[in-house]
Parts: C-alpha cells; structure tokens; sequence
C-alpha cells in the first residue's frame, strides 16, 4: 500500500520496494532522506494519481482535503457560443489547460461554468486587491450558499471557495494546497514569473483553469503554463470577437513629430546607444535587456550608454508635439469618453494638469480610484488619464476612445488597451488612436505590435 501525504507544498510518498520504481519515474520524483520518502511537488498529484490507477497499485491518499460541493447555478444566464465551446474542450484535456479570450467577452463567466461542473473546493488567483474584490462579488451572486472566503490584502479566510492574488499564493499555498480540487489563475501569464509560479506548484488541485486576454510572454514564460495548468485549450482573438461580443473598433495611427533641437539630442544619444550594444555583440531582444543592465553597470562607458537608452527613448516618448495632438484628440471626441495612456506617471500628471483632467496611477489610493472610475462611467467625467494601472483588471464599458501617447515594446500591453475600450455599451464604436513619434524606434515598435491578429479586420 502506498500512502500519500501533503507536507509544505510537497507529496509525501511513503512506498514498498515493489512499486518505488513506478513512483521514481515520474519527473521531479526524489527520495527525501531525512523523511524516508519519495516527494513529489504538489501539482504533480494528477499525473501520480493517474499512473497508481492505470498501474492498479492500490494507495491510500491522505493528502487531498477538498470537498464536493452542492453547487447549483443562481444566475439565469444562458452562456454564449464561444463560453459553451470553451468549458466542452477544457473538459476534453481532463479539465486542466488555458482559455484565452479578448477582454469582455466574458472569461470570468467560463470560470464560473467550470466550477459549476467540477463542484469540488475552489481557489482563485488573481493579480490585484481589487480584482479579488470583484471576483469575491461575482462568485458570491453566483453561488450565495457556498462560502466565500479572501486571502490577501489584510485577509485570511480559507473557505470552500478562495480568491487570493498571486502575491498571497506563493506564500501561503504550501500550508493550504492541498484544500482545493480546482485552481483558477485569471490572467494566467503572471503565473510564469520566478515566484508567482509557486503558487501553482504548492497547490495539489488536479483541475486547473488559466484565463487571459494576452498569454504571450516577452521572456518566452508563456510556454511554462502548459507545466503548471495544461495546454491551450480554447482560443478566439479580437478580430474574432468584434461585432457579436464586442463593440466594432478601429486602430489609427496618428504621427507626432520632434523638433530640430530634440531630433539632434536623439539622434546623439541612440548613435551613442547603438554604439555600445555592437562593440559587446548585444542583440536587443527576448532575455537580453538583463545582459544589457549588467555590462552597463561594470564601467563608466556601460554607464553613459545607459543614460544616453534612458534619453532617447524619454525623447520620443515625451516630446512637447505629442500633447498637441493630444489636444487635438481630445477636441475631436469631446462628446465621447476618453481614456489616455502614458508609459509612465511623470507625463499623467503632466496632462492631468494641463488639460485639468482626473490621474490614476498606481500611487491613487483605492477610494480616490473607485470615486474617479465611478464618476466617469455616469459621466461626470469625461476623460481620464493613466499610466499602466488600467491595463487590466477593469470593466469601463462607457470609454469608447484610447489615445495611446506612450508604452512598452510589449504586444500584451498594447492589446490589453485596446480591451479596455471594446466592451459592448450600446451602439459604441470604439477607436484606439496610437500616437508614434516619427523617425524614432517607436515606428518599429508600432509596426512589430501590429503583426498581432487584433490589426487583422476583415
């Protein structure tokens, strides 16, 4: 007899000499001398349990500690084509894999259905305070006879259904993993990075559900969800989805340009720049900015071409030509309501102040950011200006206008505020104006960004 136990994230797996070897081939299996035991990470529960019942080796399984729960739907909601087709293929992977579906069409809705056809004990991980918050109000609605617990933000509350942020996971699922039979990860391509993954090696659950908009990893992390949840299992992109689900779109590119004195200030230090990444043989790409970082800070050449990166891309970013079309913008859709997007705080609050608009970013406290997004989805306000905060994890169906004035090389990034714009609100046409500073690197950004199938219409 085998005997299986939960011990800090780990399985503890106590076996006779005659099926040890079933046991050590399965990958990440060791023998842990000081317990006298073989132990196994906690998610590799399914593949251990899978192989003792396909080997007819009998065990006695002392680890899992989740509940069947007597879930019935309350919602009188009849789920969408893509939703139904969704939940059908996730069940075909045996209920663990991803679901990638554009920002309001209703991925938290697939969660909801996946529960409701597992009925086992429940986590959920989510990237933000208020996400948790809105997930704890969705499920509660959803289910009002299971109780509803928080993890995170000054709680701790372990019930039959859990919602947790990913900064709480890896610290606390060692000591309750083996509590749940499903894990849900929303926005799933956080889930990669060093220390949010070990949320989902210390959880035992054999179900797994990752939902996101934008899987995709500049590092290349995205291809470590097939390890922790399972493989891709349901798809549609933007272009898919525009009509139907979400509101019709358009994608404009709008040219900003820079003055003499700026394009020669530029143009020295990106010569100075491009310099130094040919003389140390640097490519600029997927996993060489830390290389960069590194050889920068060993000399005082390293240093100055640091500086002269940290100008060249302030320059384009931030030159004055970009808040005259800003203007322009803005006096194009006064009637419409605008969400305007910078790469970093400093130019927020700098069109804050000139166009005496409402900021958010991350330095906004909870209730200030809650009065602002509530005032601007009754229209009160019309406009409000962000940083990166707003990227995800919001629902502002009434914006109908994003003006991209600055952001990252990251296609993610990009297509998660196109999302914040695209949710059904009426008869809404929604545009996402991009504007690129010319004969800059933002140019080349801007068209890598648009090889993604959002750019795609037709």
């Amino acid at each position: 007899m085998i005997t299986i136990s939960f011990y800090q994230g780990t399985l503890s797996i106590a076996v006779n000499s005659e099926s040890s070897f079933i046991v050590q081939s399965i990958p990440g299996c060791k023998w842990d001398h000081r317990t006298d035991c073989f132990r196994l990470p906690a998610f590799k529960y399914h593949e251990l349990i899978t192989i003792l019942y396909n080997e007819k080796i009998p065990y006695e399984d002392k680890a899992r500690q989740y509940e069947i729960l007597p879930m019935d739907l309350k919602l009188d909601r009849t789920p969408f084509i893509h939703q139904q087709q969704a939940i059908e293929s996730w069940e075909k992977f045996r209920k663990r894999g991803y679901v990638v579906l554009p920002t309001g069409t209703g991925k938290s809705f697939v969660a909801i259905l996946a529960m409701l056809h597992v009925k086992r004990s429940t986590a959920i991980v989510v990237p933000t305070i208020d996400l948790m918050h809105q997930w704890h109000d969705n499920v509660k609605n959803s289910f009002p006879n299971i109780p509803v617990g928080l993890i995170g933000g000054g709680n701790y509350e372990p019930a039959s259904i859990t919602i947790t942020t990913y900064d709480s996971a890896y610290i606390h699922f060692d000591k309750i993993g083996n509590l749940f039979g499903l894990v849900i990860f929303d926005e799933c391509h956080h889930l990669p990075g060093r220390t949010y993954r070990l949320g989902a090696e210390f959880i035992l659950a054999p179900y797994r559900l990752g939902l996101s908009a934008t899987p995709e990893r500049l590092d290349g992390g995205h291809n470590d969800l097939n390890y922790l949840i399972g493989p891709c299992v349901f798809r549609k992109e933007i272009n898919e989805m525009a009509g139907p689900y979400l509101a019709d779109y358009d994608v404009v590119e709008v040219t900003a340009r820079l003055s003499a004195q700026e394009r020669e200030e530029y143009q020295k230090n990106r010569t100075l720049y491009l310099s130094f990444l040919r003389r140390n043989y640097i490519q600029m790409g997927r996993n060489s900015w830390q290389k960069f970082i590194q050889i920068t800070h060993r000399t005082e050449e390293g240093r100055r071409a640091f500086v002269a990166y940290r100008r060249q891309k302030q320059i384009a970013q931030a030159t004055p030509s970009k808040l005259k079309t800003l203007e322009y913008l803005i006096r194009k859709h006064h009637k419409e309501r605008i969400l305007i997007f910078t790469h970093d705080n400093a130019t927020a609050y700098k069109i804050s102040l000139r166009f005496l608009v409402p900021v958010i970013t991350h330095q906004t406290k909870i209730k200030e950011r809650k009065d602002i997004l509530k005032k601007f989805s009754e229209g009160i306000y019309s406009i409000i200006a962000t940083s990166k905060v707003l990227n995800e994890g919001v629902d502002i169906p009434s914006a109908s206008i994003g003006i991209i004035l600055s952001g990252s090389a990251s296609v993610r990034e990009h297509v998660q505020r196109l999302g914040r714009i695209l949710r059904k609100h009426g008869d809404k046409k929604a545009i996402l104006y991009e504007v690129v500073t010319e004969g800059t690197s933002e140019e080349s950004v801007s068209q890598r960004r648009r090889e993604h199938n959002a750019y795609k219409r037709g």
